[in-house]
């Protein structure tokens, strides 16, 4: 079954401007749907079949006449340079919307398509399924534990699908065949151990000595590990807010999972009942929350704006949104029961910032009661993708 993506129509419109329009994301994202359900009256081939990609690779030009009037190349990171065949085409006929490209491998796509098709291509990512979208399926999880441990890949969704079973053979997929095509990776082991402990940090400060020390690899080579995993979208850092107080803020990044599916997976979580009693759910849920923000954001074409507030005395807000003339602080609590107690801690930001920027106060929590008072909310976690735009994103 294929649902609609909120990305859609900002693909759409940017095919009205461009000639070209390049989609990357995680494996697995569904970028191939899209393309095709967007561009449905554009030719597709695909890279992946080894016969096109070598006719890709050693006749570039012969391959691309092909298409006098464009098409939908899937996985072109496997022909590096056809970009810069590309670049001469689009020059010569820079009529828009003609060429889509996608790929998942975006360390080496994006090396690629920079170089080639700066000032050509208009680029957007594809995440994985945000709840607003994970909710158009006839049949998906209502239970937030159930939400958390099944994560958003469209797979899943479209095929009815274990996660569990699902999930296990992405990471393997992704760590044999992904990773292994990288130099600068030459242990694989050692790599899927690094992102079982990755796991087990989300929602945490990023340090790298403590990463390396517990997986028994060099700093640089868990930095480097880092930027991989980062660069193939299965995490991101959260930048630490910065403001203009004489106020002693951290300026360690945060680690989060852009799925909590794969984090449950790689923690050995396989129920929801598992999930129940867990000691790191509470992290999990601020991921979920965090990353459902990201991607909501991501697929409206948002791509700033995002960071998390702690000083060094340890006043934490899990999550800061910059609107031009306010800010939005996000607390996030998986208790189910509603307490003004959630908003505490940002209350005293708030207090902190002063009249620096007007501040909107939200806790995000697993129960299912929505409060209201004045510019704070208590919003349950089955309405976030239902909030003002004004207020959370």
């Amino acid at each position: 079954m294929t649902v609609e993506r909120d990305l859609a129509p900002q693909l759409e419109r940017a095919a009205l401007s461009a000639a070209a329009v390049t989609l990357t994301g995680p494996r697995q994202s569904g970028k191939t749907t899209l393309c095709r359900a967007v561009f449905a009256d554009h030719p597709y081939v695909s890279l992946e079949a080894p016969d096109v990609r070598s006719f890709a690779v050693d006749d570039p030009r012969t391959f691309l006449a092909q298409f006098p009037r464009g098409a939908i190349i899937d996985e072109v990171q496997r022909a590096p340079d056809l970009p810069s065949y590309l670049q001469g085409l689009i020059d010569t006929d820079p009529t828009p919307g003609q060429w889509i490209l996608a790929g998942s491998q975006n360390f080496s796509l994006a090396e690629s398509v920079n170089q080639s098709l700066a000032g050509r291509t208009a680029v957007h990512h594809l995440l994985p399924l945000s709840r607003g979208e994970v909710v158009r399926f006839p049949h998906h999880p209502e239970d937030l534990n159930e939400t958390l441990v099944t994560g958003g890949y469209p797979r899943i969704f479209d095929r009815g699908l274990e996660p569990s079973e699902w999930l296990g053979s992405f990471i393997a997929t992704y760590v044999e065949r992904d990773v292994r095509t990288l130099r600068n990776v030459g242990d694989l082991s050692s790599f899927g151990r690094f992102l079982e402990l990755c796991a087990g940090r989300t929602a945490q400060l990023v340090n790298l000595s403590s990463l390396a020390g517990d997986c028994g690899i060099s700093q640089p080579t868990a930095k480097a590990w880092l930027s991989i995993l980062e660069a193939s979208f299965v995490v991101f850092l959260l930048r630490p807010f910065h403001t203009n107080l004489r106020k002693r803020l951290v300026k360690m990044p945060k680690l989060h999972f852009y799925d909590t599916g794969l984090v449950c997976y790689l923690l050995g979580i396989r129920t929801a009942e598992q999930l129940h009693s867990h000691p790191l759910r509470g992290s999990i849920f601020e991921t979920w929350v965090v990353s459902e923000i990201n991607k909501q954001r991501t697929h409206q074409g948002l791509r700033r704006g995002l960071s998390f507030y702690r000083d060094r005395s340890g006043t934490e807000v899990d999550l800061v949104i910059e609107h031009p003339e306010r800010l939005t602080l996000i607390e996030t609590r998986s208790a189910a029961t509603p307490s003004t107690s959630f908003l505490t801690t940002a209350r005293r930001v708030k207090a902190q910032l002063g009249d620096q920027r007007q501040c909107n106060l939200t806790a995000v929590y697993g129960g299912d009661q929505h409060q209201k008072r004045n510019d704070e909310h208590l919003l349950p976690w089955a309405q976030l993708h239902h909030a003002d735009p004004g207020q959370i994103r």
